[in-house]
């Protein structure tokens, strides 16, 4: 239940160090356990949390430990300024901030100065980015977020205020230098608070959520936001982007291939082509290239591919829905077509009623949203998105739109797989705050590998997936390398929208498209085989740290500081992270054939040897190029499948081999369902698997409503 507390503030330049520009005093709301909502003035009527549309997992939320004074909602000072409203949090000397969004180039956030604007090019590191989330968290066991879609600037622990802050720890601060070096350089403890600067708004709003550790309150971020994202089974596979100007014959061929040289495959990409217009879209098939797209989709799924369109929002003159859009889209167009203002009903009617008849209802299983991250604010001539004076039947304002318009679009596509008991899985350009449960994986067209890794471990801060798809490469080893970093993501996705042939038989771009195949393609293939078939035998234990995700909010890639936060060593490992309960992984960036890697308290087995190592300590470690950067921690039990080539609905099986890691091991979980539908959720049809190891045997309990089996245990093997 939802309580109301207000507190007047008295003696506000003593209590709370307020300036006279505060109003008078904070609403404090208890909105679920272990979270606080703190506000004042007005709210914005485009916040994430009133766009949000899952309920809070309160049973869940509840299961929690009880949250202990990580930070006191009655210490938020909100200020509201002639500019916009001023936010003012508590910082600790020591205190370690993670988290604002899908940030590519850095990772611990103290002393930064953040602003989380969506844009496709990181600039600078000054925290622009694919998602834009307004959430951070601290190794004290507290996170934060600011309820704005408004373009929003965090100095976490960078300025101090002269008036109003007499109970401000102010630190050191750099105001004794003696040179240049000592003028400009960054201490990250200029001062005693986070301070949020939110142009335009007319009221602050915060949301609280306390741990009581770091890992609990981002538990109950993703809880709140109805649990983390469970996709289809299938959408856990392998995705390939076809070239962009393929046709249906390339389709088919293509399939035939990968089936004929057994490279396990779920998805088939179809780039913009498919389309008869696609700057902007027309939403309807070429005839050119794709005369018989029933038929397509049926042998597609004949041979177990699912088929995933490329699409974006701004629909062209000649889309057959262009007219009745015209009335509920914005101001300005972008490549001539309409903007739909998604932040409204009717437009989100009039899309996802075509979609769902033209495309859902005949058999496409998901989308690759693009082109809904805004033209690169880093570049004066990148000007082909929306400005941000435009305007929305709606009400929304370009500047908020700009903000939430991956979230508004995604929320219209997935709405129609809910309402169809369709599970699916997409790719998407841009998302914003509260996105945990939406089963969908970001994508850039940068292709910096380091920072595809260290996305993998941030996006793990603010709910996110993260897929570091894969593309040309400058050797086969640098080719692997990803592949490697591809299989232990979110989503493993090969983008050849334009490569003519799959990257391990040609890596070069120019020789892959005039056909110049490697001499050694066999060989890479090869590798590339050994690889894939990993992710496949991998899909059951992923898929259950997915529905952990689900069900209790932990996310299943997470930096290593978020379990262990206690540890200084975790807090700049950014380039290791946590998959599920048990796996460490490694990924070697670029052409690397050794790295140093970091293991955290305890005892951990390399998996490609089976070498003990003691944990608190770094190593150096070489990988294969076929082999997998991955460390298991002792005690544990890693159910790994025989590999499959596709997952066909509920009617695969998984034959399992338990590896059991010490004398003593488990018990771990295997969550099964029927993997495609919303059954689980709707009428709680699922098992739980509990795997053990006791006394050199061991045992398995089965218990839950579904009917049929997903997982086989044929083997166990003590290591």
């Amino acid at each position: 239940m939802i309580r109301n507390f207000t507190w007047s503030i008295v003696m506000l330049g003593v209590c709370f160090g307020l300036t006279a520009r505060a109003q008078q005093g904070n609403q404090i709301q208890e909105m679920a356990p272990g979270i606080t909502r703190v506000t004042l003035g007005e709210t914005d009527k485009f916040s994430p949390y009133n766009i949000l549309q899952e309920k809070p997992k309160l049973a869940a939320l509840n299961q929690l430990p009880a949250p202990g004074a990580e930070i006191d909602p009655k210490a938020i000072r909100i200020e509201l300024t002639p500019r916009g409203a001023v936010v003012h949090i508590p910082l600790d000397d020591k205190e370690e901030l993670y988290g604002f969004g899908l940030q590519m180039n850095s990772f611990r956030q103290r002393g930064m100065r953040r602003q989380p604007i969506v844009n496709d090019n990181p600039l600078n590191d000054l925290g622009y980015t694919h998602a834009p989330t307004t959430f951070y968290l601290s190794n004290k066991g507290y996170g934060i977020f600011i309820n704005t879609s408004r373009y929003t600037t965090f100095y976490t622990g960078t300025h101090k205020q002269v008036k109003g802050n007499a109970n401000i720890n102010t630190g050191a601060g750099n105001g004794n230098g003696q040179s240049v070096a000592d003028l400009y350089k960054n201490t990250g403890s200029q001062s005693g608070e986070v301070i949020v600067d939110i142009p335009g708004a007319k009221g602050g709003d915060v949301f609280i959520f306390n741990g009581p550790t770091l890992k609990n309150a981002l538990q109950r971020y993703n809880l709140f936001a109805g649990g983390g994202a469970l996709p289809a089974m299938w959408g856990l596979g392998v995705q390939y982007r076809m070239k962009a100007d393929s046709k249906q014959q390339d389709v088919y061929n293509m399939a035939g291939y990968f089936r004929t040289n057994h490279i396990p495959c779920d998805v088939f990409g179809l780039e913009p082509q498919w389309q008869t217009a696609a700057y902007s879209c027309s939403y309807v098939w070429n005839p050119e290239h794709f005369p018989a797209p029933q038929e397509l989709i049926d042998k597609m799924q004949g041979e177990g591919i699912h088929l995933n369109l490329w699409e974006h929002a701004y629909t062209s003159p000649v889309s057959p829905i262009y007219a009745s859009l015209a009335s509920s889209a914005g101001d300005y167009k972008v490549w001539n077509g309409l903007v739909p203002d998604f932040a409204g009903k009717t437009a989100s009617q009039i899309f996802g009623d075509y979609h769902k008849k033209t495309f859902v209802d005949h058999g496409i299983a998901s989308f690759k949203m693009d082109e809904c991250d805004n033209s690169n604010i880093a570049m004066g001539d990148q000007t082909w998105a929306f400005p941000e004076m435009s305007q929305f039947p709606s009400g929304i304002d370009g500047e908020q739109m700009h903000q939430q318009f991956g979230t508004l679009y995604f929320q219209t596509m997935y709405n129609l797989y809910k309402k169809a008991n369709k599970r699916s899985y997409f790719n998407i350009r841009s998302l914003n705050g509260f996105a945990s449960s939406y089963p969908v994986s970001l994508y850039s067209d940068t292709y910096v590998h380091k920072e595809y890794i260290r996305m993998i471990s941030n996006a793990g801060f603010s709910g996110l997936l993260w897929s570091p798809e894969v593309r040309e490469s400058a050797s086969i080893t640098e080719l692997c390398r990803r592949t490697q970093t591809a299989i232990l993501s979110s989503q493993t996705v090969f983008n050849s929208w334009y490569l003519k042939s799959p990257p391990w038989l040609q890596y070069d771009r120019d020789k892959n498209n005039r056909g110049e195949l490697l001499p050694n393609a066999k060989e890479a293939e090869t590798h590339i085989r050994t690889l894939l078939n990993f992710r496949m035998s991998f899909i059951p234990y992923l898929y259950t740290a997915f529905a952990k995700y689900n069900r209790e909010g932990v996310p299943p890639f997470r930096a290593l500081v978020v379990d262990y936060p206690d540890d200084k060593n975790t807090y700049d490992v950014w380039d290791e992270y946590i998959i599920g309960d048990n796996v460490l992984a490694a990924p070697l960036a670029d052409s690397a054939s050794t790295r140093k890697v970091y293991l955290p308290k305890g005892n951990w087995y390399d998996y490609n040897t089976n070498k003990l190592y003691v944990g608190g300590q770094s190593y150096e470690i070489a990988t294969g190029l076929d082999q997998i950067p991955i460390f298991i921690k002792e005690g544990s039990i890693l159910p790994i499948a025989k590999p499959v080539e596709f997952i066909f609905s509920s009617k695969t099986i998984f034959s399992i081999t338990c590896l059991v890691y010490g004398k003593t091991a488990g018990p771990i979980q295997l969550f099964e369902d029927d993997g495609t539908s919303f059954d689980y959720e709707k009428a709680g049809n699922y098992n739980i698997l509990t795997l053990g190891w006791q006394n050199g045997k061991g045992n398995i309990t089965r218990k839950g409503e579904y009917k049929k089996h997903l997982y086989n245990v044929e083997k166990w093997v003590n290591l």
